[in-house]
């Protein structure tokens, strides 16, 4: 657990390794693609994995999208009228949408869905908070009745999570997991070719309809396929992934590792560019339900001994222009980013002082459960290093590597550690929440409806409420700060600094679309 530097991979130029078979294309009209992680849910509202979401990006649709500056557009919505003074929303769906079973989507199909979703994810809590009734005005229109304006509202149902599902499944209790994916996007999920651990595959939707007019871009405009499958080849090892893209047996690697990427770009058949401009925040997620961690002092200790520069190198040290430091709630140089108390994340530490202030704190050696993803190398790396750290302030770490569907399963247990529950997990907060306090689930913080690790924090609840509110930007921004403030006294994470992951793909594919992996609208040439 002595790794101070940032990791070297075993391969010694992958390109002119064997690649195993993986696979190869069956067709031009087929994508290989290798993701970050195995698909361990089908769910979009049970986990906020982002392979999950990668996967409803596919399987599902939305109501409405957002484009490449992250403004909502209208998706499965056609169009939607406003009236009372802001206070009533009408949203008309498209006609012709179908769910893969084919049965017609009809508005009682949205309605579940919202609701279901709403109960998890801070943007349809807040949008819930302040509507009086949303029902099926009929088959084909939705309707908010509000207390008051909420122009978020295409913004809230624009994220990939709030993805439309039949009644009969969006039914399910929203902390229980949906084990059937129906949807109506531009994909469907073929599960009898599903290998847990290794593959799923998806087959073009003979009967979605893109909608018309729009540009094509991020997840909103009009989704056309071009390919007639997609398969998912998880594959842990990095040098086997970065062999295999090389010699053609896989088209995409979503997340090549930063240390590879230098060696990839060498390819003249490779294409390895930032895709995704929300970035990678790093995350040390406290458990805030049991000790030590229900102690504030405590997380202000740990907090205060983490050194966001050293972690980031040992991520993203050999591409040292993908690093951001300084980070606190937002993506650093977006408009809702402050630098409010940020010194608190800069080094070098005081590691005596900071062993004596946390035994101050009331530290009196618990054993603390660390879960880190042995498979995502960006968040082990991370997760070594940081965990690293604690044992040096005197902290009784029980490191447990595991891969990241079973992190994903565990963080989701409320037990005591002797019952199978943990008191830390390592992890990325990536897409909107970064740049917004909207959907910024790592930030909500009210108990038993939160996010993984259950913080209570009426003051954060204030202000993010008021930030829903706020008249204008300059507003929004003056909360945020405050919300910064009120972060570093009361921390529910640690913020480990940032990078931007690069995405590689043959250079026979084209029209990739910017945001998240997306495979609607990718050619081969």
């Amino acid at each position: 657990m002595r790794r101070r530097d940032f990791l070297k991979s075993s391969l010694a130029g992958a390109t002119t390794l064997a690649a195993p078979s993986i696979l190869r294309a069956e067709s031009q009209k087929t994508i290989t693609f290798v993701p970050h992680a195995d698909l361990a849910s089908l769910d979009p509202v049970w986990t906020t994995a982002d392979i999950t979401r990668n996967f409803s990006l596919a399987v599902y649709d939305t109501l409405y999208g957002y484009d490449a500056e992250f403004k909502a557009q209208p998706q499965m919505v056609e169009s939607h009228t406003i009236g009372n003074d802001g206070r009533q929303w009408d949203l008309s769906l498209r006609s012709g949408l179908k769910f893969h079973d084919g049965a017609p989507v009809l508005a009682r199909d949205c309605v579940a869905t919202i609701k279901r979703w709403a109960k998890r994810y801070p943007m349809g809590q807040a949008l819930m908070a302040r509507t009086d009734e949303l029902s099926a005005l009929s088959d084909g229109v939705i309707r908010f009745r509000l207390k008051r304006p909420f122009p978020l509202l295409p913004d809230a149902l624009a994220e990939p999570y709030c993805s439309i599902m039949p009644e009969r499944l969006a039914n399910t209790d929203a902390f229980e997991q949906v084990k059937q994916a129906v949807g109506s996007g531009p994909f469907k999920f073929v599960a009898a070719e599903r290998i847990p651990g290794q593959r799923a595959v998806f087959d073009r939707n003979p009967d979605y309809t893109p909608r018309t007019g729009g540009q094509p871009s991020f997840s909103a405009g009009p989704k056309i396929v071009y390919v007639d499958r997609v398969v998912w080849n998880f594959v842990p090892d990095p040098s086997t992934a970065a062999a295999a893209l090389a010699q053609g047996e896989v088209d995409w690697w979503e997340n090549p590792t930063i240390d590879l990427i230098g060696q990839l770009k060498r390819s003249k058949d490779l294409v390895i560019t930032v895709k995704d401009r929300t970035g990678e925040i790093g995350c040390l997620r406290f458990n805030q339900l049991f000790a030590p961690f229900d102690n504030v002092a405590i997380r202000r200790a740990v907090l205060a001994a983490i050194d966001q520069k050293e972690v980031m190198t040992a991520v993203a040290g050999s591409e040292p222009s993908l690093i951001k430091t300084d980070v606190g709630l937002f993506v650093p140089g977006t408009p809702m980013a402050s630098d409010v108390g940020i010194a608190i994340t800069r080094g070098p530490k005081d590691l005596d002082k900071l062993k004596k202030d946390l035994k101050d704190a009331g530290y009196r050696g618990e054993k603390v459960v660390v879960l880190a993803a042995s498979t995502i190398p960006a968040i082990y790396n991370a997760a070594q290093v940081a965990t690293d750290t604690l044992q040096r302030i005197g902290i009784n770490v029980d490191f447990q590597a595991m891969e990241w569907g079973s992190v994903v399963a565990r963080r989701a247990s409320r037990e005591a550690v002797d019952k199978g529950g943990w008191n830390i997990f390592f992890t990325y907060l990536g897409g909107m929440g970064n740049i917004s306090p909207g959907p910024d689930i790592a930030i909500r913080a009210s108990g038993a409806d939160a996010w993984f690790g259950w913080p209570t924090d009426p003051r954060m609840e204030a202000l993010r409420e008021a930030w829903f509110d706020a008249p204008d930007l300059a507003t929004q921004q003056r909360m945020c700060r405050d919300m910064q403030e009120q972060f570093w006294r009361n921390p529910s994470y640690v913020p480990l600094g940032m990078y931007d992951q690069p995405t590689a793909f043959r250079s026979s594919l084209q029209d990739v679309r910017d945001g998240w992996p997306q495979f609607y609208g990718v050619r081969r040439v």
